[in-house]
């Protein structure tokens, strides 16, 4: 259990890492943690796990027993008030008798935003809102982005060279990057739903793309391949340990080829496209989101990179930048897209910068204003 603290910072930074250790476990529904606090103390605590299974709150209420009665609960995310698979915890909170509720952030969804606050406060609890807002926020980014734009959200990773390339004259990537961000990777895989990348990566690199954090996790793996030359013994398709293969093929990919990878046990989807030889990307995002998928991290390369950045449809960026240059000529760059004018250049707010030892990442956003800054070393 924490030790004795005071603040509402304190208690809901705890929430908060209590929910973070289910991220990319939970969907359809956001990650969510909850302590139950007593003169200073946890008396319980809890977050939600899986879909299906308890929330935070009743898991935390559990734990706490008799002790919730007159105390306060600090929750990342606002109580639900609907019957879903599980009862609403609001019902729950107001049962067990609890003094206080402190929220982070309000429910995205509009139908039900505010109303577990609604039916707290009117139950006669008081109820605070926005402690770490920004915090509570970045957990359920991909819940809220899903909620909003029905569309998974887009973490887009890469590994380059410090002059901007993927691979050297010799086609070769691996690696890049040193051990330490590697396992950053690793952790981030862990953290998402579906783990994607393009064809010419499958063919350069025949990656398995399997999630091998500490983490149970079996992320899908989606192939964007418009003509299925994804080969029936790719890595990802015979090794086990991973999650489902989606081959997102367009509407020229040969039958033949979509019949053999579909016996190959991929789950080929012919998606339209948005040009000669090229997926609608927006088009396979609504297909994912249909599906459940919260959080997509795509590993490039750098065809599929830039097609994402120019559709508008990268959330979050992850730059690994090591420290060597790998010149032009045919050394591949880390975003095959169209150039730009200086005075349209895709504005982009660097939210952290990490060392890992010679290797720095770059996390960005698309610029929006008053956004923290934060800046970690670690080797």
């Amino acid at each position: 259990m924490p030790v004795r603290m005071d603040s509402d910072d304190q208690w809901m930074a705890r929430a908060i890492a209590l929910a973070r250790r289910a991220e990319g476990l939970t969907r359809p529904n956001p990650p969510v943690g909850a302590v139950v606090v007593r003169n200073g103390k946890a008396v319980g605590e809890g977050y939600h796990r899986k879909a299906g299974g308890p929330h935070a709150e009743v898991i935390a209420l559990r734990m706490a027993d008799r002790l919730a009665r007159g105390a306060t609960v600090y929750i990342s995310l606002e109580p639900c008030s609907t019957f879903g698979r599980t009862p609403p915890c609001t019902d729950a909170l107001i049962e067990a008798g609890v003094g206080r509720v402190v929220v982070s952030v309000l429910d995205p969804n509009p139908i039900h935003r505010g109303r577990g606050v609604r039916l707290l406060r009117r139950a006669g609890m008081e109820v605070s809102i926005g402690v770490l807002e920004n915090h509570g926020n970045e957990t359920i980014a991909p819940f809220a982005c899903w909620i909003r734009n029905h569309r998974p959200f887009v973490t887009l990773k890469m590994a380059m060279s410090l002059d901007a390339r993927i691979a050297g004259a010799d086609g070769r990537s691996k690696w890049i990057t040193g051990s330490r961000a590697r396992a950053a990777v690793q952790e981030l895989r862990s953290r998402a739903d579906a783990i994607m990348v393009g064809v010419g990566t499958v063919l350069a690199d025949n990656p398995s793309l399997i999630c091998r954090s500490r983490r149970t996790r079996r992320p899908a793996r989606v192939v964007v391949d418009s003509l299925c030359r994804t080969p029936v013994r790719a890595r990802m398709l015979r090794e086990s340990g991973g999650g489902r293969v989606i081959i997102a093929a367009g509407p020229d990919a040969p039958a033949a080829r979509v019949k053999a990878l579909r016996g190959a046990g991929a789950a080929v989807t012919v998606m339209p496209a948005s040009a000669p030889g090229r997926i609608d990307l927006h088009a396979l995002m609504r297909m994912l989101g249909k599906e459940g998928y919260l959080h997509v991290l795509c590993e490039g390369g750098g065809a599929l990179a830039g097609s994402l950045v120019s559709s508008g449809l990268v959330d979050e960026l992850w730059t690994f930048i090591a420290p060597i240059l790998l010149g032009g000529g045919t050394a591949k760059p880390a975003f095959d897209m169209e150039g730009r004018p200086l005075s349209s250049a895709l504005d982009l707010d660097i939210i952290e910068h990490v060392r890992f030892c010679k290797d720095l990442l770059i996390r960005a956003k698309p610029r929006i204003t008053g956004r923290t800054r934060h800046v970690h070393g670690t080797c």
